[in-house]
This record gives structure tokens, C-alpha cells and sequence, in this order.
């Protein structure tokens, strides 16, 4: 018998490995969390448990040349795993937004997908243990029906839900279609991350 494994959903890990730019970046989203005040307001409108740039400032880039510098940063990694997702570019892909979230204990952020993105991630920049991991759904869940449930020891491709564990400057990026959520923080002090999208 020959088995393959078909339509494959890719995920990628992979590191800022620059501490100083890591560290510039926590200040950087520590002081628009105290700045912004559109976004702390719209954050306590909507409840999310701590802040969000997501709703409030849409130029990071040119606000503050730390992003910038992030940007450039990401537009390598986010190259790479188009290479490696096999796309037919006629251009390389393009930030189109970027926020920064600052959850403190308790945050949560339900399943969702990102629209009119092709690829989509986040950056780790302060993660105190118990952050809580990101949860990645099986793109085929609804339509499982009557599906087994699988055993604890399958292969992570054979899972429903798959666990990201993230760390201080890891990089996870996934095809903007791909259902994913935040799961709670049970950490005592804030986890520091910045999300976008590029198209």
C-alpha cells in the first residue's frame, strides 16, 4: 500500500536573533501602550485584556524607525516561506499592516483568519512563562463530520489543533487562511507581540 500525504499546510518558526532590536522594540510597544489612547479606548470597548494598535495606528513604519527596521526584518523571512510555500509571484509580497498587542493575564483572542492576506504572522518580543500558546486549527475541520478522533501520539499533520509555543523573538508565519487563536494568558506580567500582514 502506498500512503501520501496531500495539501499540505505549511507553518513557519524561525527567530529575530537581535537582542538590542528585540529590547528597542519592547520599549517602543510599552510606550504606544501608554500613548495611544484611541487604541487603549477601543481596546476597553471591544475587552480585550490589555491594549492593541490594531484599530488606532495603521504607520508604525513611519512613526517610530524601530519598526522600520522590523520590516525590513520581516519582508526576508516572509520571502523565504513564499519561496517555500511555492507561490507565483509577479512581486515580492507587501506589508500591509502591522499592530502591536500587549496582553496582560487573562487575554485571549478567538479563532480567526486574516482577510485579503496572503501571508500573515506575529513576532514575540516579551513572552513571561504561562503567555499561552498559539492555536492552529485544521483547515478541514468542518468538514470531518464523522471523523474519528485521533490518538494523542499522531503526527502533528494528523492533529485538529496544533500548539505554538512561542518565545521571546521567535517568528511564526502562516498563509492568512489558516484559522488560528490566542489562547489565555495565565502570566503575571504582559506578553509584548507584534502581529501583520502582508499581501
Amino acid at each position: 500500500m502506498t500512503t501520501r500525504r496531500l495539501f499540505a499546510t505549511l507553518f513557519s518558526e524561525s527567530a529575530l536573533d537581535d537582542p538590542a532590536l528585540l529590547e528597542e522594540l519592547a520599549h517602543s510597544c510599552r510606550a504606544l501602550a501608554e500613548d495611544d489612547r484611541a487604541g487603549r479606548a477601543w481596546s476597553k470597548e471591544k475587552g480585550y485584556r490589555g491594549y492593541t494598535s490594531y484599530a488606532s495606528l495603521n504607520d508604525l513604519p513611519q512613526r517610530d524607525p524601530i519598526f522600520a527596521d522590523l520590516v525590513r526584518v520581516l519582508n526576508r523571512h516572509v520571502a523565504a516561506f513564499a519561496k517555500e510555500c511555492a507561490f507565483d509571484l509577479a512581486r515580492p509580497l507587501k506589508l500591509d499592516s502591522l499592530w502591536v498587542n500587549v496582553m496582560k493575564r487573562g487575554g485571549v483572542h478567538s479563532g480567526h483568519i486574516h482577510p485579503h492576506s496572503a501571508i500573515s504572522g506575529t513576532l514575540y518580543v516579551e513572552v513571561p512563562p504561562g503567555s499561552g500558546a498559539l492555536k492552529l486549527e485544521d483547515p478541514r475541520l468542518a468538514m470531518l463530520m464523522s471523523a474519528p478522533l485521533r490518538r494523542p501520539d499522531a503526527s502533528a499533520d494528523l492533529q485538529p489543533f496544533v500548539y505554538a509555543e512561542p518565545t521571546p523573538g521567535a517568528i511564526f508565519l502562516w498563509e492568512s487562511w489558516l484559522r488560528h487563536e490566542v489562547m489565555p494568558s495565565d502570566a503575571k506580567d504582559a506578553r509584548i507581540s507584534i502581529s501583520f500582514n502582508y499581501r
